[in-house]
């Protein structure tokens, strides 16, 4: 078991801060195009009456906004299949500086929309953003985890989701109307993602390479005792680290590939927990709320727009709360709780909606309820669900672990964000209910599947799965969440 005593360094900071730069980028982009919806929507409808005499068929513009939302995510899909290769060929922070001329050229080719009269370009940008997005959440993760001492890995891979919703907030605000989100501004709201893409290109460059990938992977002993160092700065930390990292060399396998991920007999209890745990975050509700938010207020609240800043502020300082409590409550607790409370939201969602016709004045505790949602989601599934899989596998089957993890967090956005409008209005809010089944489902797996990772070495939590049938409940520590 690690030791409780912190390792904060300067250097440490730095790289971690560094590191989310990305995450903060994809927040931006995920929260600017909800509240300019329809200005945008009016640049399709104005670009194709330019080019054939007429507007565009109501349901063409809706299917093709949709497109707009939802192909970031298909991107970001087809982008995790890079993580592995860019992560074991490169290194974990190399791998992010590379991918971000991704974000670069996306966001300049969506500024380039408006200029070129093309809404296939910004689609296409958005397509090239969704791209980084996919390799950049799965490659922060990774290098956060491996660079953090394990009493802080939880907290600092938490920082990822943090800057994730404040890119969400930044970007609603960018958004308004009185701000950038107006009809002669709404192509430079979406190019401001290059301001963190050009900072993360002056700082992360000094930031030192993942010891573990240095010594694991590429048998670089004295590298990576120069870069635990500067991010330790004590000589004894380095020590215990390195034989720690030697341990986990000895039981770990070279060389693997994809195929060997999946049939390799003590991966399996692992990839079934991400799986689930995943899917239960994705498909909570809290994508559907983030994208669509304005006009799901619009029905019922003249100031929409803001209703939906005040989605964004509760996104913030809930991942604010689970960075504080990651560390203390630990995963477990933190999913658990998030889980039920999702469940108990959205069944609260198609009740409200159905008496609102007979009683007006609840209109509030249907923003109330949407509150409690967000806010359930970021205090555990949402930061959780990013960096679970790299505490459990180890060290070969990490990056191909983040790949999965990303593929099933975006393929679950872009399911949702193509599929929420039509079933929205098939369902109406008893859509709802859906996503309350698949929240009680993540629930009870989670209770009796999920090994506590609060505290423990990778190679502990390895150790847990290598050779085993099964998850020993009760052999650990700490591992019953409520006893």
């Amino acid at each position: 078991m690690a030791s409780k005593e912190s390792h904060m360094t300067s250097t440490l900071l730095v790289s971690i801060l560094a590191a989310v730069l990305g995450s903060l980028q994809i927040g931006y982009h995920t929260g600017n195009v909800n509240a300019p919806a329809k200005i945008i929507e009016q640049f399709f409808n104005n670009t194709w009456r330019s080019r054939h005499n007429q507007s565009m068929p109501d349901h063409s513009l809706t299917f093709l906004w949709s497109l707009s939302v939802s192909i970031k995510d298909f991107g970001a899909l087809l982008g995790s299949l890079g993580v592995k290769c860019l992560a074991d060929s490169y290194g974990r922070r190399n791998s992010i500086l590379i991918v971000n001329i991704l974000s670069v050229l996306g966001a300049c080719l969506m500024f380039a929309s408006k200029a070129s009269e093309s809404f296939e370009v910004l689609i296409l940008g958005r397509l090239v953003f969704g791209l980084f997005c996919g390799l950049v959440m799965s490659l922060n993760p990774l290098y956060i985890q491996e660079v953090s001492p394990t009493n802080l890995r939880g907290a600092f891979a938490t920082l990822n989701q943090v800057s994730f919703a404040s890119g969400i907030f930044i970007g609603m605000v960018a958004g308004l109307e009185t701000v950038l989100g107006t009809e002669h501004y709404w192509h430079l709201m979406l190019s401001l993602s290059l301001l963190p893409a050009l900072l993360q290109y002056l700082t992360l460059p000094l930031c030192p390479e993942s010891p573990r990938y240095l010594l694991i992977n590429r048998h670089r002993e004295s590298e990576a005792e120069a870069a635990l160092l500067k991010l330790r700065g004590s000589p004894d930390r380095v020590l215990t680290e390195l034989e720690e990292m030697k341990g986990e060399a000895a039981h770990t396998q070279t060389g693997m590939t994809v195929l060997d991920f999946f049939r390799k007999r003590s991966y399996r209890q692992p990839i079934i927990i991400v799986l689930i745990v995943n899917m239960g975050s994705q498909l909570s509700g809290f994508n559907a709320i983030i994208n669509y938010s304005t006009r799901m207020f619009q029905a019922r609240f003249d100031e929409a727009k803001y209703l939906t800043l005040g989605v964004g502020a509760v996104n913030v300082t809930f991942t604010l709360v689970a960075f504080f409590l990651m560390e203390r409550a630990g995963r477990r607790k933190l999913l658990l709780t998030g889980f039920i409370s999702i469940a108990a939201c959205n069944l609260l969602m198609p009740v409200v909606d159905s008496v609102l016709h007979l009683v007006p004045g609840l209109r509030s505790l249907q923003v109330f309820v949407v509150f409690c949602l967000i806010s359930a989601y970021e205090l555990g599934p949402g930061p959780i669900s990013w960096f679970i899989a790299a505490e459990l596998f180890d060290q070969p089957g990490r990056p191909i672990a983040m790949a999965f993890t990303s593929m099933l967090n975006w393929g679950g956005k872009f399911v949702l964000a193509l599929l929420f409008p039509p079933l929205l209005k098939i369902c109406g809010a008893y859509v709802y209910l859906l996503f309350m089944a698949v929240a009680v489902l993540a629930f009870a797996f989670t209770w009796r599947r999920l090994p506590e990772t609060k505290g423990r070495t990778f190679d502990d939590i390895a150790e847990e799965f290598r050779g085993a049938d099964g998850i020993p409940l009760h052999n650990k520590a700490g591992f019953n969440t409520f006893t």
